[in-house]
């Protein structure tokens, strides 16, 4: 067979999404990067083979949608596809094309696609398979698998991949390795240690880990799609398909077909058997029960034959999408404990906030499927309190192969406990730690360090992933416009929010509220900044049908992701109400001296019902007591409320806070809406300055999860139209000029570097919004 080699700086095994952020961003910075996946497509599960929604933190948290380079993908994949993308087994093959571009763009990074990796070279020339091979997986006294480590010292030199249908033998080989493959399989045959199963609580002492330790994984999934085509669809199931006939094992046990398109996660099977070895029975076994499943939905189930009638099944997915497998101990071991707490860790490179998702072991064979899913999804239930996580940091250190130097992980092969992994195993989550990863093996290659090493330059890769449009829970920017005078043609102010406010139609994903107002039996709350240390009076506006009483407190945050319930309260009231209908009621609250930044109202009264606002006011959104301890945000929209004076919450200022999204203030420079664009930042230095370099992180995309947005989407708030500008004696020069901009976060190198004391960014027209909206503005 014909065999050759190819050697580079950093070789990245695995094509998921974590694997794809990881090649671009090292090629980005610098290194002759290769990525190798073994199928025909990139993406992995969120592949058109596989079709797993993208989800992350958004999914729970306001404001917290991934950004960087996974960012730069979604957003291209929704304005260019035609179709609605809402639930699994929906995608289609637009997003494969998407980060096929992303890849091919990059020209000192090379794909092997259709490239199965078989064996790693160890130091010294020493065959990784031989080696591992001689030391097999053994059940730990613990209960769950562990393979020791069988290589301590070791480096990997190279990777043996053969391409399929080509009869090539390919040797890889590199100064730096990341394992992006789910299944660590770099990890594996590279003889580091690694665990699957559940570790016990009386190891870890998780909320969520089970009594006692097992080798029970999630499992995996394939997905189907149907079409309605207008007219009758009979289907008969294949003899071999399961026949599926008790509604009880659907409605009453969390697994509700409720769309006739298809979308059930919870098509899932993994014990009895092994979710690698075992990959192939499963998918059998899957497809038994897909088509058992649409059979049943067809033909038999009184709630939805009738909503099937017309539809056709369109697609089976035959790739399994895999949620558990080995998990890699790392330089840091991550456990849930870490995530309930928040910690900031100091090397802080990705985050998430995701639920603390574990499904139940054998899924479709098990008595119920994952446990939010079987109590129906209650808010305020306990399982929902104690599952409830973030935004959350992901240390670098957990992203760090411990057994061999040269060797990172992103993906769900990371070094967590299995109950920390139920949160970070989500595709958003993990493409940042992809381009964590990629980043950091850049500059360990610049610093001359290896993957070890690449732990102590943490401080570095932090701020070079802040420049290059991620986020981190517990780091802003330094040094951001340092010396310049910062000034706009306006600035909006917060007024408050109305019922009567426009909505956005399918904005940022978010979905218009449902009822008039949310029924405040339940105490509600709602978010809100304050600037300039005033605050007369707020209002709200309620419906009363009969004589009610209002308990009211206005409470210091720390941010829109301080949940907790027992903050400085800095104001409080009961009011009596009136029956009525959209009543403003007002409320005294005479403060002064406030601190800027983040407050929350806070709500409850038996019979009242707080009026939603459909509108989008950056930074200001609405939640509810989800147990004694926490808030819970609501998804995307506001309570309808009035403040006085009028804050300036919006000054031009606050693109320099060094945070590119809402936090503890806005961060955002937001236009006076009354006022026609153009609109323009300005910032002003005493001396000359060289600029290289301009880069505009406008607002947008950041609210929640992306999929559910609308094909051929744009964000409102997004500048469409706009210049960049330099001032030449009385008159700007335009530098950069941008027409039917989309994505969020531009950088613009300039063709020569120029000197200038003043520049300034003009957007002409957003995509939507009346205001031009800007989060971060960097000049270099």
């Amino acid at each position: 067979m014909p065999q050759r080699t190819e050697t580079y700086d950093f070789i990245v095994c695995g094509g998921g999404l974590a694997g794809v952020c990881a090649a671009i961003a090292a090629a980005r910075q610098g290194l002759r990067t290769a990525l190798v996946q073994d199928r025909p497509v990139l993406g992995g599960n969120a592949s058109s083979e596989v079709r797993v929604t993208v989800h992350g933190a958004a999914a729970h948290h306001n404001y917290a949608r991934e950004t960087g380079i996974l960012s730069e993908a979604l957003i291209e994949e929704r304005a260019r596809n035609h179709e609605v993308i809402n639930e699994n087994g929906w995608t289609n093959c637009v997003l494969d094309m998407v980060l096929y571009d992303l890849v091919q763009r990059e020209e000192l990074l090379t794909l092997h696609l259709n490239t199965s990796v078989y064996d790693v070279v160890l130091t010294g020339g020493v065959s990784g398979l031989a080696r591992t091979e001689q030391r097999p997986p053994a059940e730990d006294s613990r209960g769950y698998a562990l393979r020791p480590a069988c290589a301590e010292g070791q480096q990997i030199t190279a990777v043996r991949c053969r391409v399929a249908n080509a009869e090539l033998d390919l040797e890889l080989r590199a100064d730096t390795f990341a394992d992006c493959t789910g299944d660590a399989l770099i990890a594996d045959l590279a003889g580091c240690e690694w665990r699957m199963g559940s570790e016990g609580v009386e190891e870890t002492g998780e909320l969520h880990a089970p009594p006692t330790a097992s080798r029970d994984t999630m499992g995996n999934s394939i997905h189907i799609r149907a079409r309605d085509i207008g007219r009758d669809a009979p289907y008969t199931a294949p003899n071999w398909a399961v026949k599926h006939d008790d509604p009880a094992y659907f409605y009453e046990q969390g697994r509700k077909p409720h769309d006739p398109r298809g979308g059930f996660w919870w098509i899932e099977i993994g014990i009895p058997w092994d979710t690698i070895h075992d990959n192939e029975t499963i998918r059998h076994e899957l497809t038994r029960h897909a088509l058992g499943i649409w059979d049943w939905m067809k033909n038999r189930d009184e709630t939805m034959r009738s909503r099937c009638r017309t539809y056709a099944l369109d697609w089976i997915g035959q790739v399994p999408g895999k949620r558990e497998s080995r998990r890699v101990r790392g330089l840091y071991w991550l456990t849930e404990n870490d995530l309930q707490e928040r910690v900031a860790f100091d090397d802080e490179v990705a985050f998430g906030g995701w639920f603390v998702d574990l499904h139940t072991p054998g899924g479709l064979l098990a008595d119920t499927s994952e446990p939010a899913s079987a109590e129906g999804y209650k808010d305020d239930s306990e399982y929902a309190a104690k599952s409830f996580v973030g935004p959350y940091g992901v240390p670098l250190r957990s992203l760090i192969a411990r057994d061999v130097s040269n060797l990172y992980l992103a993906g769900r092969n990371v070094s967590t406990t299995r109950a920390a992994l139920g949160t970070v195993r989500v595709m958003g989550t993990t493409a940042l730690m992809g381009q964590a990863v990629g980043t950091a093996a850049a500059i360990a290659k610049h610093a001359g360090q290896d993957a070890h090493g690449s732990a102590a330059l943490a401080p570095v890769i932090k701020q070079q992933l802040l420049e290059d449009g991620c986020f981190l829970v517990n780091t802003a920017s330094e040094n951001l416009l340092a010396g310049a005078t910062i000034s706009a043609s306006s600035q909006a102010v917060l007024y408050g929010t109305s019922p009567s406010d426009s909505w956005v139609s399918g904005g940022q994903g978010r979905h218009a509220p449902a009822a008039r107002g949310f029924g405040l039996e339940r105490e509600g709350c709602q978010w809100l900044y304050v600037a300039g240390g005033k605050l007369d009076a707020v209002s709200l506006c309620l419906d009363c049908a009969a004589p009610a009483t209002l308990q009211l407190r206005l409470r210091k945050v720390a941010s829109i992701w301080d949940y907790r319930r027992d903050g400085p309260v800095v104001a409080e009231a009961t009011h009596k109400l009136k029956a009525g209908n959209d009543q403003w009621l007002r409320w005294d609250t005479a403060l002064a001296g406030l601190d800027d930044g983040c407050y929350r109202i806070e709500a409850f009264g038996a019979g009242i019902v707080w009026r939603h606002s459909p509108g989008m006011t950056p930074g200001c959104v609405s939640g509810f007591a989800m147990s004694a301890e926490r808030m819970r945000p609501r998804g995307g929209f506001a309570m309808s409320f009035r403040l006085e004076p009028a804050q300036a919450v919006w000054s031009p200022q606050q693109v320099a806070s060094g945070v590119t999204r809402p936090g503890a203030q806005s961060n955002l420079w937001r236009s006076d809406p009354a006022q026609p664009l153009p609109q323009h930042l300005a910032c002003t230095w005493d001396q000359p300055q060289a600029i290289s370099t301009v880069q505009v992180t406008f607002a947008g995309h950041l609210m929640r999860e992306i999929h559910a947005a609308p094909p051929f989407f744009r964000d409102a708030q997004t500048a469409k139209n706009y210049r960049i500008q330099v001032q030449e004696g009385a008159t700007w020069r335009d530098l950069v000029v941008v027409q039917d901009n989309y994505q969020q976060c531009r950088r613009h190198e300039l063709p020569q570097p120029v000197t200038a004391t003043a520049l300034r960014l003009v957007v002409d027209a957003t995509n939507g919004d009346p205001s031009a909206a800007v989060y971060e503005l960097r000049v270099s």
